[in-house]
């Protein structure tokens, strides 16, 4: 049986496959990093909870998790988390004006991307800056 769909001419377009060369526009690259951080947070959920249940069971816990989290490596995966949390909430919002149809043309969709960078990367500046 013949397809109903007519056939469309093979055309030799240059592929690119390599994913470091390929220049993203800016919104794929906020939603892919919305996406990316989101996955972050879940995966770091059991270890933040583990570290806040051991801060609550004792004094001498809570003085331990204090010492952990004073520690500049400890300050750098907090700040990484921090980062996280807020771009992962700033392009919620964005995503959720989308989905209610504003911002859909191209100019505002960059520029609601470029905020959301620029928000959400002054946001962790400022907590950076109060967590040391």
């Amino acid at each position: 049986m013949a397809s109903p769909y007519p056939k469309t001419p093979k055309r030799n377009r240059p592929k690119n496959l390599n994913l470091l060369t390929i220049r993203l526009p800016i919104p794929a690259l906020v939603s892919i990093m919305h996406r990316v951080s989101g996955a972050f947070l879940f995966m770091l959920l059991p270890l933040l909870l583990w570290v806040l249940h051991q801060s609550l069971a004792n004094p001498n816990a809570y003085q331990l998790a204090q010492v952990f989290l004073h520690h500049p490596l400890a300050k750098l995966i907090c700040l990484a988390v921090t980062w996280s949390y807020l771009h992962h909430a700033c392009a919620g919002i964005r995503h959720l004006a989308l989905d209610a149809h504003y911002g859909l043309r191209l100019n505002y969709a960059r520029a609601t991307s470029r905020a959301v960078l620029v928000i959400s990367g002054l946001l962790t500046l400022r907590m950076g800056i109060w967590l040391w």
